[in-house]
């Protein structure tokens, strides 16, 4: 009891910095947790230098992490003259994750392990033939579709919902956060105004309440998985750009921070242009989202095919425009209507990666999105042309502008690194493990709604 007390006591130590004993322990495990996790499997000789720890504070984490199940033997290595040291890796099956993407023709939701390798998926399609893209994201549908596809995928791997660390869930407009309602979603182009996404789901999904949800821009979300395990890595700072039926984009400044997401498809590129999605006049969005762009093929005298959804109507436009690279075999002449509005489109974009290169100075754009992915570096090169006319000449010369690499399930992975990102950040433990004191805001919140 006596030494249970002093323990107590010497964890709420604060040292001259501020930092307690338990702010130092966590930072230890956060250390040893990342550094496995981007790195591993390790040994515990290599985890001193990579962490800048001792190797005393590095037995003593490894202990207490292989003790909670957290970190599992993986093999061994020869060492130079020595016994053949261990190597540690973080256990996959120790928790999981939802990444949920609410896009632009489909909900879907995927379940992950720690070591993210997907364990079941579900696709709910949205309503695309509607005209109104307001109609198409019906919240009340949308949160059916999580509800159901968070039960299917628990389900279709076996998972109790109590091995969740969290829902991250990407969607469109901007996220802000009240003490009252948690995270809510405003999203303008789709009609969402001030909707309380995360109150909805807490009272539509059938989970614990002690599981947080981690809910913010889709771009936002492609952003922080690009810079985990893809395109992203190794550069100090970015902008992945999210190009969809509308376009957003991420910035990142701090490679393993969270990065901030821009609106930047309402940024103004041609005052009292077309009408955007958003109401206004002249928005990026409006000449290079792939809804504007198919309007504006149409307009031009294009034929895009009846019925089909954006997807697949972009798809046509593009093997209208470059038939050499459909594949067909056939010889035809590329379609002038269809090349002239990419061209257009492409100088439209170009002009908005030089506003994000003038404005950020960023080391890397990276293009994501399933349009994004649809055109392809092909057209990428084109546009690159043109961001090259128009921005600053000193950090044009600086900036590299590729595609990502993680292909169209971007989004919803990098929903699922919200709720693991914050599971590293606690030093490997859940909410409801940290005392109250150490608990973010939405905890007490989580608790209150529980007891009644």
């Amino acid at each position: 009891m006596l030494r249970a007390g002093l323990l107590h006591l010497g964890a709420q130590v604060t040292m001259r910095n501020g930092r307690t004993v338990r702010d130092l322990r966590r930072e230890n495990r956060t250390a040893v947790l990342q550094r496995l996790y981007f790195d591993g499997p390790m040994s515990r000789f290599s985890l001193g230098p990579a962490t800048g720890l001792s190797s005393g504070s590095i037995s003593n984490v490894v202990a207490e992490l292989v003790a909670e199940g957290l970190v599992e033997e993986a093999g061994s290595v020869d060492s130079a003259g020595g016994r053949p040291r261990t190597l540690l890796r973080i256990t996959p099956g120790s928790g999981c994750m939802i990444g949920v993407d609410v896009g632009e023709t489909r909900v879907r939701i995927e379940l992950f392990d720690l070591a993210l390798t997907e364990l079941a998926r579900t696709e709910r399609p949205l309503a695309v033939e509607r005209p109104n893209p307001h109609d198409r994201y019906e919240v009340g549908v949308v949160v059916d579709h999580v509800r159901a596809g968070v039960a299917e995928v628990l389900r279709t791997a076996g998972v109790p919902a109590e091995r969740l660390l969290g829902v991250g869930v990407g969607v469109p407009g901007i996220v802000a956060r009240t003490a009252e309602e948690g995270a809510v979603v405003h999203g303008q182009t789709i009609g969402w105004d001030a909707v309380p996404l995360e109150r909805l789901l807490r009272g539509s999904v059938d989970l614990p309440a002690s599981v947080p949800y981690w809910i913010d821009n889709g771009a936002k979300t492609l952003g922080q998985a690009e810079m985990w395990f893809g395109a992203g890595r190794g550069a100090r700072s970015a902008v992945v750009v999210l190009f969809g039926s509308g376009v957003g984009a991420c910035v990142v400044t701090d490679p393993m921070g969270p990065g901030r997401a821009l609106e930047w498809g309402h940024l103004t590129v041609r005052v009292r242009g077309r009408r955007c999605r958003c109401g206004a006049r002249g928005c990026l969005e409006a000449y290079a989202g792939a809804e504007a762009l198919l309007e504006r093929w149409r307009e031009a005298g294009g034929r895009p095919p009846t019925g089909a959804d954006e997807e697949t109507a972009l798809t046509a436009m593009l093997a209208a425009a470059y038939p050499e690279a459909a594949g067909s075999g056939e010889t035809r002449e590329p379609d002038a209507t269809a090349l002239d509005v990419l061209e257009e489109t492409a100088e439209y974009l170009g002009a908005g990666f030089a506003d994000l290169i003038n404005l950020f100075q960023p080391e890397r754009i990276l293009v994501g999105g399933w349009a994004g992915l649809q055109l392809g570096a092909r057209f990428l090169e084109t546009v690159k042309g043109y961001a090259a006319e128009y921005a600053l000449k000193y950090p044009a010369a600086r900036v590299g502008i590729g595609m990502g690499t993680l292909g169209p399930d971007a989004v919803t992975v990098g929903a699922a690194i919200l709720p693991l990102a914050d599971f590293f950040a606690r030093g490997g433990r859940r909410a409801e493990e940290q005392p109250a004191e150490e608990q973010p805001a939405w905890a007490s919140t989580v608790r209150e709604r529980a007891a009644h």
